[in-house]
């Protein structure tokens, strides 16, 4: 599977920004979770969010909790990232990612396929 990230930016704090990342390639889009995460330098990579082959069910890291929005569109191959209220720590190259199993969208672990990321900045 090819996973490319788009919308990244500089942004400052308060402010909205909605990544989207297309998959492309022979692993059916819809039977498969796709996630989020962000790294930031000197910090590992964190999971973010993630959501599962329907879209149904939802998952989020407690930073990101209330403010973050994961959808997909599996007609579209596309997952999306809606990020409200952003705040300087949320500065990080953004990777969207694909699970190896269908069915555990929470687990990070389970995510294997990342594509290239794209940069958040937020200044204050």
């Amino acid at each position: 599977v090819q996973l490319q990230a788009y919308g990244g930016g500089l942004v400052q704090a308060g402010d909205s920004l909605r990544l989207a990342c297309t998959a492309s390639g022979r692993r059916i889009f819809s039977n498969y979770p796709m996630g989020w995460f962000r790294q930031s330098p000197g910090m590992e990579r964190e999971f973010v969010a993630g959501i599962s082959r329907s879209g149904d069910s939802l998952y989020y890291a407690d930073s990101v909790k209330g403010r973050f929005t994961i959808s997909r569109d599996n007609g579209k191959n596309t997952v999306y990232l809606q990020m409200n209220k952003l705040e300087p720590e949320d500065t990080a190259v953004y990777y969207c990612s694909q699970g190896s199993s269908p069915y555990q969208y929470t687990f990070s672990r389970n995510y294997h396929y990342f594509g290239q990321g794209t940069l958040i900045t937020v200044s204050s």
